[in-house]
């Protein structure tokens, strides 16, 4: 299996994790947002030309006050830079494989990178309910942030991770 950032000649056509949202982002608007408007990146699992999930990430910045209690005392009173995962999804075919986990492994480890290359406090994800157990394996916290309900969709569980806790897992 192969990580890579999406390329234009991907087919993601025969891609289905199950959710339709997740579904119709990745066939119709993944590439539009990477390499038309520069939005974020979308990054694949590869096996051959078949994509067994996808990751989309995106700078994002959050303020001091919208962050779980604990992490305002640790970090300035201004907007801080984060990595958002806006969408990790595995086609139904990979599911229970492990795909998911070693997404976001990968994504975690952006982060990392993207810490000492430009500044970045820690990883953001706007969790369906479904997905919170997931993402609390890997030490992510929910908060409530002020973004992110509407009525056609469900509110999202906001989670956060902090660069020190990405550091602190990788050191043995």
């Amino acid at each position: 299996m192969e990580l890579r950032a999406l390329r234009a000649s991907d087919d993601r056509s025969s891609f289905s994790c199950g959710e339709e949202a997740l579904d119709l982002f990745f066939h119709r608007f993944a590439g539009q947002n990477q390499f038309k408007h520069h939005l974020g990146v979308t990054y694949v699992a590869v096996k051959g030309e078949r994509i067994l999930g996808f990751a989309t990430v995106a700078p994002r910045h959050l303020t001091i006050d919208d962050l779980p209690e604990a992490e305002r005392k640790k970090l300035p009173r201004y907007p801080i830079p984060v990595l958002g995962l806006a969408r990790l999804a595995v086609d139904k075919s990979s599911q229970s494989l492990g795909i998911g986990g070693v997404l976001l492994r990968f994504v975690l480890k952006l982060a990392l990178e993207q810490a000492a290359k430009v500044g970045c406090a820690g990883v953001i994800v706007d969790a369906k309910e479904s997905a919170v157990v997931f993402y609390s394996r890997y030490g992510f916290v929910p908060f409530e942030a002020l973004e992110g309900a509407s009525g056609a969709r469900p509110r999202p569980v906001t989670m956060w991770l902090s660069i020190r806790a990405i550091e602190a897992a990788r050191k043995p």
